[in-house]
């Protein structure tokens, strides 16, 4: 009877409560020292957002990745990369860009929620993940500061430091960096690199199917690129090409 008593004590009502506010006190803590080390690991990477908004363009995290991949690997090219500042870069070429990659570019603050709606629209309704709604600013901080990885932890910090570049940066200067750092083939960063790869040339003379070729290369350039049109490729390289005409034809009106 005695033992009875002593498990029925252990499992009264207020046994469990106390459990539960032990269990949740120590989830607490849990949650305040992964957010802390969270904190600490964001604060060793946290950029000189002056220096950035007006120094030159830095060498991005994904090319030094590359650079160590390519030192392991010899097969992998060396990388080609030339920084130019944004007046350097036709308009025609920042257009196409901003048409294949970030219509709104111009518009959001970093993020931006209508694309995400549409993207997961279409991607519910056809039962794939074909479209993603990442801004040239998330981009951006993915190579400059991150990496490739595809998980909810990374995802937070892009969008921890979007948000304070789209504070600290002007469009403009995001749109630079971009430009500057993205990859457009096997070891090719940034568009002066690109043009000096594929035609020989700097990158303020190319003309405006070559710009539609480089915007076309992104998001997946090693695969589709210039130096191998794929169906792909020129699938995306039509599409791009058409709504830079319906752009262009809209400003001059």
């Amino acid at each position: 009877m005695q033992k009875k008593r002593k498990r029925s004590a252990a499992s009264s009502p207020g046994s469990r409560k106390k459990w539960l506010l032990r269990s949740l006190k120590w989830l607490a803590v849990l949650v305040t020292c992964l957010i802390l080390a969270d904190l600490y690991w964001l604060s060793t990477i946290w950029p000189d957002w002056d220096a950035l908004a007006t120094g030159p363009v830095p060498e991005s995290s994904l090319i030094r990745q590359y650079r160590q991949r390519a030192n392991i690997d010899s097969r992998l090219p060396d990388v080609r990369w030339q920084p130019v500042e944004l007046n350097n870069i036709p308009y025609v070429l920042r257009r196409a860009v901003i048409i294949a990659e970030d219509g709104r570019f111009y518009q959001h603050d970093g993020v931006d929620f209508k694309a995400i709606r549409n993207a997961w629209d279409y991607n519910i309704s056809h039962m794939t993940v074909r479209y993603g709604a990442s801004t040239i600013s998330q981009q951006t901080v993915k190579n400059l500061f991150l990496s490739n990885e595809r998980n909810l932890l990374r995802k937070w910090h892009e969008l921890i430091l979007t948000w304070q570049m789209e504070q600290r940066l002007s469009k403009d200067r995001i749109l630079e960096l971009y430009l500057n750092i993205a990859q457009f083939g096997p070891g090719i960063f940034g568009v002066q690199a690109a043009s000096y790869y594929y035609w020989g040339r700097p990158v303020w003379t190319v003309n405006r199917r070559q710009a539609a070729e480089l915007a076309a290369s992104l998001p997946s350039p090693t695969r589709n690129n210039p130096g191998r049109y794929t169906p792909a490729f020129a699938a995306r390289y039509n599409s791009i090409n058409q709504r830079m005409s319906e752009a262009l034809q809209r400003e001059r009106r």
